[in-house]
C-alpha cells in the first residue's frame, strides 16, 4: 500500500503538469417511467437537489477558479451540438437521467450557471464540485467547492426559491426535494493516499470514520431545513478505474486493496443512513454504485461493453480533465465502461441511473 501511495502521488503530479444516447426510454431496466412519475407525483417529489463531486458536477467547476474543469472537448462530445458543460463524461451523467426519469428536466443545472431559470429552480439543482469530498481538505486541495460551501449555497438557493415562488412553496420544495449525495473517492484517491495531513492522523479504517462524522454532519443541517427524502450514492471499486490499474502496472485486474478500502466505507454509509432513518425519520436509500461497476468491469459482455480497463480518451490509462483536453477518443463510446482514465462513460452513467431509480423506487417512493 505504501508503494502504491508513493506511485500514486508522483503520477498525479506529473498529471498536474501536463452510446449509448438514447434520451426518452420508455422503461428504466423493468421500472415503467410511467409509473415512476406516477409514484414521484403521488408522493409529492418536487426535485432533485444534489451534492457531491465530479460524478454529478453538470459544470459549477467552469465559474470557479479551479484547473478542475471539463468544459472543453472531447468532454461532452456526445451531447447536444456536441457542446461541452463542465460534466466529465462524453455525455449525461447519472443525475441527468435520474431527473429525466422523474419527469423534472432533460439534465441538471449548475447553481453556479448564470444561464439557470426559474424551471431550473425548481425542479433540478446540483451544488457539486469537481474535486470534493466529505473531508474539506479533499475540496481545498484543487480549490474546489467544500460541502461546507456546497451546503451553503444551498441556502442562497433557499433565498432565491423565496424570492420566486414564496415562502410556503420554497418550504414546501425543499421539503418534499429528493437529495442525492455522490462523493467521497476523491478523499481517498486525491486525498489520504496523496497527501500526508490525513494519512498521518489516520488510519484508513480512522479516516473512513471521520468521513462519515462529516456526512453526519451535513444531513443533520439539511434534515434541519426540512429534508426527509436522502439518496447516497456510495463510492465506486476504486481500483477498478484505468488510472489506477496504470499505476500499479497491470491493466488486467483491478486492485484489491483499493478496493477493500471502498466497500468497507460504503457499509459504514449503510450503516449511517439507517442511523438516519430510525433518529431523523428520514426515507433513506443507498445506491450501490460499487456493485453494478464491477459487475460491468467483470462482465462486460452483460452491458454491451468490450472494453473495461482503458478510457475512451487518449490512451485511455492516464488522462482525465485537462491531460485529456483536445486529445483523440474513441470510435465506439458505448463500448466502453470509462469515458477517461477515471470518469463512467455516458453509457455507464445510464446504467448507474437505472440502478439507482430501483433504489429510490422501493425506498423513497413506495
Amino acid at each position: 500500500m505504501k508503494m502504491l501511495m508513493m506511485r500514486l502521488h508522483i503520477l498525479l503530479l506529473s498529471l498536474a503538469l501536463v452510446a449509448f444516447h438514447d434520451h426518452n426510454n420508455a422503461a428504466v431496466e423493468g421500472i415503467a417511467v410511467a409509473e415512476l412519475r406516477k409514484l414521484a407525483a403521488k408522493n409529492n417529489v418536487t426535485c432533485l437537489l444534489v451534492f457531491g463531486d465530479s460524478s454529478v458536477d453538470p459544470g459549477n467547476n467552469n465559474h470557479l477558479s479551479t484547473t478542475n474543469k471539463a468544459n472543453y472537448l472531447p468532454y461532452g462530445m456526445d451531447l447536444s451540438n456536441s457542446q461541452p458543460t463542465g460534466r466529465f463524461s462524453n455525455g449525461k451523467l447519472a443525475t441527468d437521467f435520474i431527473a429525466e426519469a422523474l419527469g423534472y428536466v432533460n439534465m441538471t443545472r449548475g447553481f453556479l450557471d448564470p444561464q439557470i431559470n426559474k424551471v431550473d429552480m425548481l425542479h433540478g439543482i446540483s451544488f457539486a464540485s469537481a474535486g470534493s469530498g466529505y473531508d474539506d481538505l479533499t475540496a481545498n486541495l484543487s480549490n474546489a467547492m467544500s460541502l461546507a460551501k456546497q451546503r451553503e449555497y444551498l441556502r442562497h438557493y433557499e433565498i432565491h426559491l423565496t424570492q420566486m415562488v414564496g415562502v410556503e412553496k420554497a418550504r414546501e420544495t425543499m421539503k418534499d426535494a429528493l437529495y442525492i449525495i455522490s462523493m467521497g473517492t476523491n478523499d481517498f484517491l486525491q486525498n489520504y493516499f496523496v497527501e500526508l495531513v490525513r494519512s498521518k492522523q489516520y488510519t484508513v479504517e480512522q479516516y473512513q470514520d471521520f468521513l462519515i462524522r462529516s456526512l453526519v454532519t451535513h444531513v443533520k443541517i439539511i434534515h434541519g431545513i426540512g429534508a426527509k427524502r436522502l439518496a447516497v450514492v456510495g463510492v465506486p471499486p476504486l481500483g477498478c478505474e484505468p488510472l489506477m490499474r496504470t499505476i500499479r502496472d497491470d491493466e488486467t485486474m483491478c486492485d484489491d486493496d483499493l478496493n477493500k478500502v471502498a466497500f468497507s466505507f460504503n457499509l459504514k454509509i449503510k450503516r449511517a443512513l439507517q442511523v438516519f432513518k430510525r433518529l431523523f425519520g428520514m426515507k433513506v436509500s443507498f445506491i450501490d454504485i460499487y456493485s453494478v461497476i464491477l459487475e460491468a468491469v467483470q462482465n462486460p459482455h452483460k452491458f454491451g461493453f468490450t472494453e473495461t480497463s482503458k478510457g475512451c480518451c487518449g490512451t485511455g490509462t492516464v488522462e482525465y480533465g485537462e491531460s485529456c483536453k483536445g486529445l483523440k477518443t474513441c470510435s465506439d463510446r458505448t463500448k466502453f465502461v470509462y469515458w477517461d482514465a477515471v470518469h463512467p462513460s455516458e453509457k455507464m452513467h445510464k446504467i448507474m441511473a437505472n440502478e439507482a431509480l430501483k433504489a429510490i423506487n422501493v425506498d423513497l417512493l413506495d
